[in-house]
Protein backbone atom coordinates (compact mmCIF):
# COMPACT_ATOMS: atom_id res chain seq x y z
CA UNK A 1 0.00 0.00 0.00
CA UNK A 2 1.50 3.34 -1.08
CA UNK A 3 2.30 5.75 1.81
CA UNK A 4 0.45 9.05 1.82
CA UNK A 5 2.38 12.04 0.45
CA UNK A 6 1.25 14.60 3.04
CA UNK A 7 3.11 17.37 1.24
CA UNK A 8 0.61 17.09 -1.61
CA UNK A 9 -2.40 17.81 0.61
CA UNK A 10 -3.90 21.23 1.25
CA UNK A 11 -3.53 23.16 3.47
CA UNK A 12 -0.01 21.83 3.59
CA UNK A 13 0.97 23.13 7.06
CA UNK A 14 -2.04 21.46 8.67
CA UNK A 15 -1.35 18.10 7.05
CA UNK A 16 2.35 18.22 7.88
CA UNK A 17 1.45 18.66 11.54
CA UNK A 18 -1.03 15.81 11.34
CA UNK A 19 1.70 13.65 9.75
CA UNK A 20 3.83 14.37 12.82
CA UNK A 21 0.96 13.28 15.07
CA UNK A 22 0.64 10.02 13.10
CA UNK A 23 4.30 9.29 13.81
CA UNK A 24 4.31 10.04 17.54
CA UNK A 25 2.38 7.57 19.73
CA UNK A 26 -0.33 9.24 21.84
CA UNK A 27 -2.62 6.76 23.60
CA UNK A 28 -4.64 8.23 26.43
CA UNK A 29 -2.49 8.70 29.55
CA UNK A 30 0.68 8.39 27.44
CA UNK A 31 0.92 11.80 25.78
CA UNK A 32 4.29 12.75 27.28
CA UNK A 33 6.34 12.19 24.13
CA UNK A 34 4.04 14.29 21.97
CA UNK A 35 3.69 17.02 24.60
CA UNK A 36 7.47 17.37 24.94
CA UNK A 37 7.88 17.42 21.17
CA UNK A 38 5.31 20.24 20.82
CA UNK A 39 6.80 22.20 23.72
CA UNK A 40 10.26 22.05 22.11
CA UNK A 41 8.76 22.89 18.70
CA UNK A 42 7.04 25.99 20.11
CA UNK A 43 10.05 27.22 22.03
CA UNK A 44 12.21 26.93 18.89
CA UNK A 45 9.79 29.44 17.33
CA UNK A 46 9.95 31.87 20.22
CA UNK A 47 6.50 30.99 21.59
CA UNK A 48 5.75 30.88 25.30
CA UNK A 49 4.83 27.48 26.73
CA UNK A 50 3.42 26.25 30.01
CA UNK A 51 2.62 22.76 31.30
CA UNK A 52 0.16 22.71 34.17
CA UNK A 53 0.21 20.28 37.08
CA UNK A 54 -1.93 17.61 35.40
CA UNK A 55 0.06 17.75 32.14
CA UNK A 56 -1.92 20.02 29.81
CA UNK A 57 0.20 22.08 27.40
CA UNK A 58 -0.49 25.76 26.74
CA UNK A 59 1.28 27.61 23.91
CA UNK A 60 0.87 31.38 23.50
CA UNK A 61 1.33 33.46 20.37
CA UNK A 62 1.20 37.28 20.41
CA UNK A 63 -1.35 39.17 18.33
CA UNK A 64 -0.45 40.20 14.81
CA UNK A 65 0.40 43.89 14.29
CA UNK A 66 -2.57 46.16 14.90
CA UNK A 67 -4.72 43.51 16.63
CA UNK A 68 -3.18 43.61 20.07
CA UNK A 69 -6.37 44.93 21.69
CA UNK A 70 -8.90 42.46 20.21
CA UNK A 71 -10.41 39.61 22.19
CA UNK A 72 -8.00 36.77 22.95
CA UNK A 73 -8.96 33.38 21.49
CA UNK A 74 -8.10 29.95 22.90
CA UNK A 75 -7.77 27.15 20.35
CA UNK A 76 -8.44 23.90 22.18
CA UNK A 77 -8.00 20.23 21.37
CA UNK A 78 -6.81 17.06 23.08
CA UNK A 79 -3.51 15.30 22.46
CA UNK A 80 -4.65 11.70 23.02
CA UNK A 81 -6.45 9.32 20.69
CA UNK A 82 -8.52 6.16 20.98
CA UNK A 83 -6.31 3.16 20.15
CA UNK A 84 -8.20 0.28 18.54
CA UNK A 85 -7.12 -2.27 15.95
CA UNK A 86 -8.96 -5.02 14.15
CA UNK A 87 -8.48 -8.52 15.50
CA UNK A 88 -5.41 -10.06 13.89
CA UNK A 89 -3.84 -6.67 13.13
CA UNK A 90 -0.34 -6.37 14.55
CA UNK A 91 0.01 -2.78 15.77
CA UNK A 92 1.68 -1.54 18.94
CA UNK A 93 0.15 1.86 19.69
CA UNK A 94 2.95 2.59 22.15
CA UNK A 95 5.53 2.77 19.35
CA UNK A 96 4.12 2.04 15.88
CA UNK A 97 3.14 4.97 13.63
CA UNK A 98 -0.35 5.21 12.15
CA UNK A 99 -0.29 4.22 8.47
CA UNK A 100 -3.12 6.00 6.62
CA UNK A 101 -4.07 5.76 2.95
CA UNK A 102 -6.19 7.96 0.68
CA UNK A 103 -9.43 6.65 -0.79
CA UNK A 104 -11.86 8.79 -2.78
CA UNK A 105 -11.07 12.02 -1.00
CA UNK A 106 -10.75 10.53 2.49
CA UNK A 107 -7.69 9.88 4.62
CA UNK A 108 -8.30 6.51 6.28
CA UNK A 109 -6.55 4.06 8.59
CA UNK A 110 -7.67 0.65 7.34
CA UNK A 111 -7.14 -1.58 10.36
CA UNK A 112 -6.61 0.86 13.22
CA UNK A 113 -8.02 4.11 14.47
CA UNK A 114 -6.61 7.12 12.62
CA UNK A 115 -6.49 9.69 15.40
CA UNK A 116 -8.19 12.39 13.34
CA UNK A 117 -10.18 12.67 16.57
CA UNK A 118 -8.62 14.98 17.75
CA UNK A 119 -5.39 15.12 15.76
CA UNK A 120 -6.90 17.34 13.07
CA UNK A 121 -7.96 19.89 15.67
CA UNK A 122 -4.47 19.90 17.17
CA UNK A 123 -2.92 20.23 13.69
CA UNK A 124 -5.16 23.20 12.83
CA UNK A 125 -4.12 24.98 16.02
CA UNK A 126 -0.44 24.26 15.37
CA UNK A 127 -0.74 25.68 11.86
CA UNK A 128 -2.16 28.91 13.32
CA UNK A 129 0.71 29.09 15.82
CA UNK A 130 3.24 28.58 13.04
CA UNK A 131 1.78 30.99 10.47
CA UNK A 132 3.45 34.35 9.90
CA UNK A 133 0.79 35.94 7.67
CA UNK A 134 -2.53 35.49 9.49
CA UNK A 135 -4.49 38.34 11.07
CA UNK A 136 -5.42 37.51 14.65
CA UNK A 137 -5.49 38.79 18.21
CA UNK A 138 -3.71 37.08 21.10
CA UNK A 139 -3.77 33.28 20.65
CA UNK A 140 -3.51 30.54 23.23
CA UNK A 141 -3.49 26.88 22.22
CA UNK A 142 -4.71 24.60 24.99
CA UNK A 143 -3.79 20.95 24.38
CA UNK A 144 -5.36 18.74 27.03
CA UNK A 145 -4.51 15.17 27.95
CA UNK A 146 -6.59 12.06 28.59
CA UNK A 147 -9.81 13.27 26.96
CA UNK A 148 -10.69 9.83 25.66
CA UNK A 149 -10.16 7.94 28.92
CA UNK A 150 -11.59 10.17 31.62
CA UNK A 151 -11.08 13.83 30.66
CA UNK A 152 -8.68 14.25 33.56
CA UNK A 153 -6.82 17.00 31.69
CA UNK A 154 -9.93 19.17 31.49
CA UNK A 155 -11.14 18.16 34.97
CA UNK A 156 -7.88 19.19 36.61
CA UNK A 157 -7.10 22.18 34.41
CA UNK A 158 -5.50 24.92 36.47
CA UNK A 159 -7.70 27.94 37.12
CA UNK A 160 -6.31 31.41 36.48
CA UNK A 161 -3.87 30.33 33.76
CA UNK A 162 -5.81 30.99 30.55
CA UNK A 163 -6.03 34.61 29.44
CA UNK A 164 -8.42 34.44 26.47
CA UNK A 165 -12.12 35.34 26.48
CA UNK A 166 -13.31 33.03 23.69
CA UNK A 167 -12.59 29.35 23.18
CA UNK A 168 -12.82 27.48 19.86
CA UNK A 169 -12.97 23.75 20.56
CA UNK A 170 -11.94 22.00 17.32
CA UNK A 171 -13.24 18.56 18.20
CA UNK A 172 -16.55 17.84 16.49
CA UNK A 173 -17.00 15.70 13.41
CA UNK A 174 -19.54 17.24 11.03
CA UNK A 175 -18.51 19.99 8.64
CA UNK A 176 -21.21 22.64 8.17
CA UNK A 177 -22.23 22.58 11.81
CA UNK A 178 -21.38 24.67 14.85
CA UNK A 179 -21.84 23.04 18.24
CA UNK A 180 -22.87 25.06 21.28
CA UNK A 181 -23.75 22.34 23.79
CA UNK A 182 -22.95 18.74 24.73
CA UNK A 183 -23.98 15.89 26.99
CA UNK A 184 -22.54 15.16 30.39
CA UNK A 185 -21.35 11.68 31.32
CA UNK A 186 -20.61 9.39 34.21
CA UNK A 187 -18.78 6.04 34.39
CA UNK A 188 -20.29 3.02 36.12
CA UNK A 189 -17.81 0.31 37.09
CA UNK A 190 -18.60 -3.16 38.36
CA UNK A 191 -15.58 -4.83 39.91
CA UNK A 192 -15.91 -7.97 42.01
CA UNK A 193 -13.94 -11.13 42.79
CA UNK A 194 -15.35 -14.34 41.32
CA UNK A 195 -15.31 -17.80 42.81
CA UNK A 196 -13.93 -20.59 40.63
CA UNK A 197 -14.22 -24.34 41.15
CA UNK A 198 -12.23 -27.29 39.86
CA UNK A 199 -13.36 -28.15 36.34
CA UNK A 200 -15.55 -31.28 36.19
CA UNK A 201 -14.03 -34.21 34.36
CA UNK A 202 -14.62 -35.02 30.70
CA UNK A 203 -15.18 -31.43 29.58
CA UNK A 204 -13.61 -29.88 26.50
CA UNK A 205 -12.57 -26.26 26.00
CA UNK A 206 -14.04 -24.17 23.21
CA UNK A 207 -13.65 -20.56 22.12
CA UNK A 208 -16.69 -18.54 21.04
CA UNK A 209 -15.60 -15.57 18.94
CA UNK A 210 -17.90 -12.71 18.00
CA UNK A 211 -16.59 -10.22 15.44
CA UNK A 212 -17.47 -8.12 12.41
CA UNK A 213 -19.50 -5.36 14.06
CA UNK A 214 -18.91 -1.71 13.15
CA UNK A 215 -18.49 -0.35 16.66
CA UNK A 216 -18.04 3.39 16.78
CA UNK A 217 -18.38 6.38 19.09
CA UNK A 218 -20.64 5.62 22.03
CA UNK A 219 -22.16 9.10 21.95
CA UNK A 220 -22.19 10.27 18.35
CA UNK A 221 -23.29 6.91 16.91
CA UNK A 222 -25.27 5.33 19.74
CA UNK A 223 -28.59 6.24 18.08
CA UNK A 224 -27.77 4.17 15.00
CA UNK A 225 -28.65 0.94 16.78
CA UNK A 226 -25.40 -0.86 16.00
CA UNK A 227 -24.71 -4.17 17.67
CA UNK A 228 -22.99 -4.28 21.05
CA UNK A 229 -20.66 -7.30 21.06
CA UNK A 230 -20.73 -7.64 24.85
CA UNK A 231 -24.51 -7.72 24.99
CA UNK A 232 -24.96 -10.07 22.03
CA UNK A 233 -22.52 -12.65 23.37
CA UNK A 234 -23.74 -12.36 26.97
CA UNK A 235 -27.34 -12.91 25.93
CA UNK A 236 -26.44 -16.05 24.00
CA UNK A 237 -24.45 -17.49 26.89
CA UNK A 238 -27.14 -16.56 29.39
CA UNK A 239 -29.82 -18.33 27.37
CA UNK A 240 -27.97 -21.51 26.45
CA UNK A 241 -24.76 -22.27 28.35
CA UNK A 242 -26.11 -23.63 31.65
CA UNK A 243 -29.01 -25.27 29.80
CA UNK A 244 -26.40 -27.49 28.10
CA UNK A 245 -24.42 -28.02 31.33
CA UNK A 246 -21.65 -25.76 30.12
CA UNK A 247 -19.33 -23.57 32.17
CA UNK A 248 -17.87 -20.16 31.54
CA UNK A 249 -14.11 -19.88 31.92
CA UNK A 250 -13.42 -16.37 30.61
CA UNK A 251 -15.23 -13.53 28.84
CA UNK A 252 -13.45 -10.60 27.22
CA UNK A 253 -15.19 -7.93 25.17
CA UNK A 254 -14.62 -4.34 24.11
CA UNK A 255 -11.59 -2.13 24.64
CA UNK A 256 -12.91 1.26 25.83
CA UNK A 257 -15.90 2.47 27.77
CA UNK A 258 -16.61 5.17 25.16
CA UNK A 259 -16.41 2.88 22.10
CA UNK A 260 -19.28 0.59 21.08
CA UNK A 261 -17.67 -2.87 21.38
CA UNK A 262 -17.06 -4.59 18.06
CA UNK A 263 -15.70 -7.91 19.30
CA UNK A 264 -16.16 -10.25 22.25
CA UNK A 265 -14.66 -13.64 23.12
CA UNK A 266 -15.59 -16.35 25.58
CA UNK A 267 -13.85 -19.54 26.65
CA UNK A 268 -16.26 -22.25 27.77
CA UNK A 269 -15.99 -25.81 29.07
CA UNK A 270 -18.63 -28.25 27.87
CA UNK A 271 -19.07 -31.95 27.22
CA UNK A 272 -18.14 -32.91 23.66
CA UNK A 273 -21.54 -34.50 23.05
CA UNK A 274 -23.23 -31.14 23.66
CA UNK A 275 -21.27 -29.19 21.08
CA UNK A 276 -23.55 -30.09 18.19
CA UNK A 277 -26.57 -28.79 20.12
CA UNK A 278 -24.66 -25.64 21.07
CA UNK A 279 -23.66 -25.08 17.45
CA UNK A 280 -27.26 -25.48 16.28
CA UNK A 281 -28.47 -22.99 18.83
CA UNK A 282 -25.70 -20.59 17.90
CA UNK A 283 -26.62 -20.80 14.21
CA UNK A 284 -30.24 -19.96 15.03
CA UNK A 285 -29.21 -17.13 17.33
CA UNK A 286 -26.82 -15.71 14.74
CA UNK A 287 -29.54 -15.71 12.08
CA UNK A 288 -31.85 -13.91 14.48
CA UNK A 289 -29.25 -11.26 15.34
CA UNK A 290 -28.29 -10.78 11.69
CA UNK A 291 -31.94 -10.24 10.86
CA UNK A 292 -32.30 -7.70 13.67
CA UNK A 293 -29.19 -5.81 12.51
CA UNK A 294 -29.86 -6.02 8.76
CA UNK A 295 -28.98 -2.77 7.04
CA UNK A 296 -27.52 -1.41 10.28
CA UNK A 297 -24.61 -3.67 11.17
CA UNK A 298 -24.35 -6.38 8.52
CA UNK A 299 -20.97 -7.90 9.33
CA UNK A 300 -21.82 -9.84 12.51
CA UNK A 301 -20.23 -13.29 12.76
CA UNK A 302 -20.02 -15.75 15.66
CA UNK A 303 -18.10 -19.02 15.52
CA UNK A 304 -17.06 -21.83 17.85
CA UNK A 305 -13.56 -23.32 17.74
CA UNK A 306 -12.01 -26.09 19.78
CA UNK A 307 -9.27 -24.96 22.16
CA UNK A 308 -6.17 -26.91 23.11
CA UNK A 309 -5.72 -24.96 26.36
CA UNK A 310 -6.17 -27.13 29.45
CA UNK A 311 -9.15 -26.22 31.62
CA UNK A 312 -8.45 -26.57 35.33
CA UNK A 313 -11.02 -24.14 36.72
CA UNK A 314 -14.47 -22.91 35.74
CA UNK A 315 -16.79 -20.29 37.21
CA UNK A 316 -18.87 -21.39 40.15
CA UNK A 317 -22.31 -22.09 38.53
CA UNK A 318 -24.39 -19.75 40.68
CA UNK A 319 -22.01 -16.82 40.13
CA UNK A 320 -21.83 -17.65 36.44
CA UNK A 321 -25.59 -17.31 36.16
CA UNK A 322 -25.66 -14.10 38.19
CA UNK A 323 -23.02 -12.39 36.04
CA UNK A 324 -24.60 -13.49 32.77
CA UNK A 325 -28.11 -12.56 33.92
CA UNK A 326 -26.91 -9.14 35.05
CA UNK A 327 -25.08 -8.50 31.78
CA UNK A 328 -27.79 -9.85 29.50
CA UNK A 329 -30.56 -7.78 31.10
CA UNK A 330 -28.67 -4.53 31.69
CA UNK A 331 -30.07 -1.52 29.78
CA UNK A 332 -27.88 -0.37 26.92
CA UNK A 333 -28.06 1.99 23.96
CA UNK A 334 -30.57 4.83 23.73
CA UNK A 335 -32.81 5.17 26.79
CA UNK A 336 -34.71 8.27 25.64
CA UNK A 337 -34.73 11.03 23.03
CA UNK A 338 -34.87 14.74 23.81
CA UNK A 339 -38.32 16.31 23.97
CA UNK A 340 -36.79 19.75 23.38
CA UNK A 341 -34.06 19.23 20.75
CA UNK A 342 -34.90 17.51 17.47
CA UNK A 343 -33.07 14.24 16.77
CA UNK A 344 -30.91 14.52 19.87
CA UNK A 345 -30.48 11.60 22.25
CA UNK A 346 -31.42 12.56 25.81
CA UNK A 347 -30.03 9.56 27.75
CA UNK A 348 -27.90 6.60 26.68
CA UNK A 349 -25.40 4.13 28.02
CA UNK A 350 -22.71 1.93 26.54
CA UNK A 351 -21.56 -1.40 28.01
CA UNK A 352 -18.06 -0.80 26.72
CA UNK A 353 -15.74 -3.29 28.43
CA UNK A 354 -16.32 -6.70 30.02
CA UNK A 355 -13.55 -8.74 31.64
CA UNK A 356 -14.49 -11.96 33.45
CA UNK A 357 -11.90 -14.50 34.56
CA UNK A 358 -10.14 -16.07 37.54
CA UNK A 359 -8.67 -12.69 38.42
CA UNK A 360 -12.20 -11.29 38.91
CA UNK A 361 -14.94 -9.58 36.98
CA UNK A 362 -15.06 -6.03 35.61
CA UNK A 363 -17.71 -4.19 33.60
CA UNK A 364 -17.19 -0.60 32.40
CA UNK A 365 -20.28 1.35 31.39
CA UNK A 366 -20.50 4.95 30.20
CA UNK A 367 -23.75 6.85 30.77
CA UNK A 368 -24.47 10.08 28.88
CA UNK A 369 -27.31 12.59 29.27
CA UNK A 370 -28.01 16.17 28.29
CA UNK A 371 -28.71 17.11 31.91
CA UNK A 372 -26.32 16.42 34.79
CA UNK A 373 -29.12 15.27 37.07
CA UNK A 374 -30.29 12.79 34.43
CA UNK A 375 -26.76 11.40 34.17
CA UNK A 376 -26.67 10.76 37.88
CA UNK A 377 -30.21 9.35 38.08
CA UNK A 378 -29.73 6.88 35.21
CA UNK A 379 -26.33 5.81 36.52
CA UNK A 380 -27.91 5.06 39.87
CA UNK A 381 -30.57 2.94 38.13
CA UNK A 382 -27.82 0.87 36.52
CA UNK A 383 -26.10 0.63 39.88
CA UNK A 384 -29.36 -0.69 41.36
CA UNK A 385 -29.72 -3.14 38.47
CA UNK A 386 -26.42 -4.84 39.33
CA UNK A 387 -27.20 -4.72 43.03
CA UNK A 388 -30.14 -7.06 42.35
CA UNK A 389 -27.58 -9.68 41.37
CA UNK A 390 -25.30 -9.04 44.33
CA UNK A 391 -22.79 -7.09 42.22
CA UNK A 392 -21.49 -3.76 43.48
CA UNK A 393 -21.26 -0.95 40.93
CA UNK A 394 -19.30 2.20 41.72
CA UNK A 395 -20.04 5.58 40.16
CA UNK A 396 -17.03 7.56 38.97
CA UNK A 397 -16.66 11.32 38.58
CA UNK A 398 -19.36 13.30 36.77
CA UNK A 399 -18.23 14.98 33.57
CA UNK A 400 -20.37 18.10 33.25
CA UNK A 401 -22.36 18.89 30.16
CA UNK A 402 -22.15 22.19 28.32
CA UNK A 403 -25.21 24.49 28.39
CA UNK A 404 -25.86 26.25 25.05
CA UNK A 405 -25.56 30.03 24.73
CA UNK A 406 -27.02 30.89 21.31
CA UNK A 407 -26.40 34.64 21.86
CA UNK A 408 -22.64 34.49 22.44
CA UNK A 409 -20.39 36.84 20.47
CA UNK A 410 -18.02 33.95 19.71
CA UNK A 411 -20.83 32.04 18.00
CA UNK A 412 -21.91 35.10 16.01
CA UNK A 413 -18.30 35.59 14.86
CA UNK A 414 -18.10 32.04 13.52
CA UNK A 415 -21.50 32.38 11.85
CA UNK A 416 -20.27 35.54 10.11
CA UNK A 417 -17.08 33.76 9.03
CA UNK A 418 -19.15 30.89 7.57
CA UNK A 419 -21.28 33.29 5.57
CA UNK A 420 -18.29 35.32 4.41
CA UNK A 421 -16.19 32.32 3.34
CA UNK A 422 -18.83 29.86 2.11
CA UNK A 423 -22.05 31.89 1.68
CA UNK A 424 -23.99 29.42 3.81
CA UNK A 425 -25.67 29.49 7.20
CA UNK A 426 -24.15 26.79 9.43
CA UNK A 427 -26.42 24.49 11.39
CA UNK A 428 -26.39 25.02 15.14
CA UNK A 429 -26.17 21.73 17.04
CA UNK A 430 -26.02 20.16 20.45
CA UNK A 431 -24.11 16.87 20.55
CA UNK A 432 -24.81 13.73 22.59
CA UNK A 433 -21.15 13.23 23.33
CA UNK A 434 -18.61 14.57 25.76
CA UNK A 435 -16.75 17.70 24.75
CA UNK A 436 -14.34 19.32 27.13
CA UNK A 437 -16.16 22.66 26.96
CA UNK A 438 -18.52 21.95 29.86
CA UNK A 439 -15.66 20.94 32.14
CA UNK A 440 -13.45 23.85 31.13
CA UNK A 441 -16.37 26.21 31.85
CA UNK A 442 -16.31 25.09 35.48
CA UNK A 443 -12.77 26.50 35.76
CA UNK A 444 -13.36 29.49 33.46
CA UNK A 445 -17.07 30.40 33.61
CA UNK A 446 -16.56 33.63 31.66
CA UNK A 447 -15.48 31.86 28.46
CA UNK A 448 -17.65 32.01 25.35
CA UNK A 449 -17.23 28.69 23.54
CA UNK A 450 -18.04 27.17 20.16
CA UNK A 451 -17.01 23.80 18.73
CA UNK A 452 -16.53 22.77 15.10
CA UNK A 453 -14.49 20.36 13.02
CA UNK A 454 -14.14 18.48 9.73
CA UNK A 455 -16.09 15.45 8.54
CA UNK A 456 -14.79 12.45 10.49
CA UNK A 457 -16.39 9.02 10.19
CA UNK A 458 -15.87 5.99 12.39
CA UNK A 459 -14.08 7.75 15.24
CA UNK A 460 -13.09 5.29 17.99
CA UNK A 461 -13.06 2.32 15.58
CA UNK A 462 -10.66 0.86 13.00
CA UNK A 463 -11.33 2.36 9.61
CA UNK A 464 -11.64 5.88 11.05
CA UNK A 465 -11.47 8.43 8.24
CA UNK A 466 -11.42 12.19 7.72
CA UNK A 467 -12.58 14.03 4.61
CA UNK A 468 -9.62 15.90 3.13
CA UNK A 469 -11.62 18.76 1.61
CA UNK A 470 -13.45 19.38 4.88
CA UNK A 471 -10.09 19.90 6.64
CA UNK A 472 -9.28 22.62 4.13
CA UNK A 473 -12.71 24.13 4.78
CA UNK A 474 -12.03 24.14 8.53
CA UNK A 475 -8.78 25.99 7.97
CA UNK A 476 -10.57 28.59 5.83
CA UNK A 477 -13.26 29.01 8.49
CA UNK A 478 -10.80 29.22 11.37
CA UNK A 479 -8.54 31.82 9.74
CA UNK A 480 -11.53 33.89 8.58
CA UNK A 481 -13.02 33.86 12.08
CA UNK A 482 -9.73 34.89 13.74
CA UNK A 483 -9.52 37.87 11.40
CA UNK A 484 -13.08 38.93 12.35
CA UNK A 485 -12.60 38.84 16.14
CA UNK A 486 -13.20 42.28 17.65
Amino acid sequence: MKPVDFSSLSPQPVWQHFHTLCNIPRPSKHEQQLREHLKHWAEQRGLDTYIDKIGNLIIRKPASRGMEQVTGVILQGHLDMVTQANSGTVHDFSKDPIQPVIEEGWLIAKDTTLGADNGIGVALALAVLESKDLDHGPIEALFTIDEEAGMSGARHLEAGILQGQWLFNIDTEEWGELYLGCAGSLDVEVSEPIDYIAAPENLSAFEINLSGLKGGHSGVQIHLGRGNANVILAQFLQQHLSDLDGYLVEFHGGTARNAIPREAFATIAIAADQIEALQQRLNQYLQHCQSQLKGIDDGLNININASTAPIEQVMEPRQQQLWLDALASCPYGVASMSQVLDNVVEISNNIGVVRIGPEGGQILIMVRAMDNHEVQDFSQKIQQHFAQYGLQAKLAHLVSGWTPDPESAALKCLQQAYQQAFHIEPQLKVIHAGLECGIIARHYPHLQMVSFGPDIQGAHAPGERVNIKSVENCWTLLTAALALVK
